[in-house]
């Protein structure tokens, strides 16, 4: 595509993704191989010293792999991206070029559960350790800042409460303490915010989930916008120090803005191997086609069920930042200006036992541990994916015993609120 500044929509059907130019064929082919021939033995050192760009092995690089990165980082405005297997892979491989034995990481309370565990009890294992705060105040993460800090992590629209951080804020606390802010924009998408234009440094989805669109494909990805000085401090020695790996290599003298990128394809996937799939990949650079599609209708739906809920009688509180009800209503304007998302929660009158019964009595909502899809999902948090925390923390994270979490799909809004009614009739009976 040629330097003129397209809309949205027009690069999520074209960045990355051009005819094929030996055979014309129009779709994106799917590179279902795991290796590369090499022109000649130089041609071959080249790639393995990184003194050229190319494809060697499929964990490192592929060429669907790489047209869904450079999509991604056109349509969040950053400089690269490296796609991996899982949304938890890309968690992973974020924080590693930043964290050593002993170093810290501070992050919101108000993550997706899986998240917090992976923080709290599997982080540990590598000597990396996390301060979860109450990210509604920046000056917490202030308060949390030691000298082993190497990272902010929240995420723009938190899963499951619905949660929006005030990412311009968090942003400026983390330039003055001279670390990066990590965003998982998984449930905003770039269609409703860009967390790089706030301030931003690295930006992760589960691509799992509304860039797929489908509930067909697992991946993630981490979004580098490659503005952050490594070289500013001695914090960063992986991306501004000598590389053994490879004879003393500096990343980020080498190259540049794209430090991180080329570090986290040429060191993070070759070390510890999250490496996407190319048919995922493919299957995701096709959901990508009608992202803001798709968003327009899941934001609208969900603005619909939730105005339906909040008056309810049966339910007890709607947390959705749609509402002028909702305490983050200011923020959702400021950062989701085209829609609050479509994953929200509420609270039912009776606590666990009536949230048990509700989705045990769904039939159009499907009852499972996945959102992002263009059918309509529903899950008790606490009964799933939050059971392996304590009470408190399940409180902490907005999934306290009468929680439901919806992420709503793109049908027929009024066949949504009739499903919930006859489901919330018979769980109230």
């Amino acid at each position: 595509m040629s330097d003129k500044t397209y809309g949205f929509e027009t690069l999520s059907v074209h960045a990355g993704a051009a005819p094929d130019p030996v055979t014309g064929a129009r779709a994106l082919p799917i590179y279902q191989t795991t290796a590369y021939v090499f022109d000649d033995a130089d041609h071959a050192a080249a790639l393995f010293n990184l003194q050229t760009v190319g494809f060697i092995y499929s964990r490192l690089t592929n060429p669907t792999n790489a047209a869904l990165e450079t999509r991604l980082a056109t349509l969040e405005g950053g400089r690269g991206c490296t796609v991996t297997a899982t949304g938890h892979s890309a968690q992973v491989l974020a924080l590693f070029p930043l964290m050593r034995p002993e170093c810290e990481v501070v992050a919101s309370t108000r993550l997706y559960g899986g998240s917090v565990q992976q923080m709290r009890n599997t982080y540990p294992k590598f000597g990396w350790k996390a301060h979860l705060i109450d990210a509604d105040d920046p000056e917490n993460f202030k308060r949390a800042v030691t000298e082993r800090t190497r990272a902010f992590f929240i995420e723009s629209l938190a899963n499951p409460g619905g949660v929006i951080s005030d990412i311009e804020a968090i942003a400026r606390v983390a330039e003055a303490a001279g670390v990066p802010l990590i965003v998982d924009n998984t449930l905003a998408t770039p269609w409703l915010c860009k967390p790089i234009d706030y301030g931003a440094t690295l930006v992760l989805h589960s691509t799992t989930k509304f860039l797929s669109g489908t509930g067909t494909s697992m991946g993630g990805a981490v979004i580098d916008s490659g503005r952050f000085d490594w070289a500013k401090s001695d914090r960063f020695p992986s991306l501004a120090g000598p590389e053994p790996a490879y004879h003393g290599l500096n990343f980020f003298e080498t190259f540049g803005d794209m430090a991180y990128t080329f570090h986290s394809h040429a060191v993070g996937l070759r070390d510890l191997g999250p490496t996407q799939a190319p048919f995922n990949a493919w299957l995701t650079m096709l959901g990508i086609e009608t992202l803001g599609l798709r968003m327009e209708r899941h934001c609208a739906n969900a603005l619909k069920v939730a105005q339906y809920l909040e008056k309810h009688e049966a339910v007890a509180w709607v947390n959705y930042a749609g509402l002028p009800s909702n305490k983050y209503h200011a923020l959702a304007r400021k950062y989701l200006p085209k829609g609050a998302g479509s994953v929200f929660t509420f609270g039912v009158k009776g606590g666990y036992d009536v949230g048990v019964k509700i989705v045990d009595s769904v039939e159009l909502f499907s009852h499972l541990a996945n959102l992002g899809d263009a059918k309509s999902l529903i899950i008790h948090p606490a009964s799933t994916t939050h059971r392996q925390l304590s009470d408190e923390q399940r409180i902490a994270a907005g999934a306290g015993p009468d929680v439901i979490r919806l992420s709503v799909g793109i049908e027929t809004a009024e066949d949504i609120i009739a499903d919930l009614e006859q489901a919330l009739a018979k769980a109230t009976a």
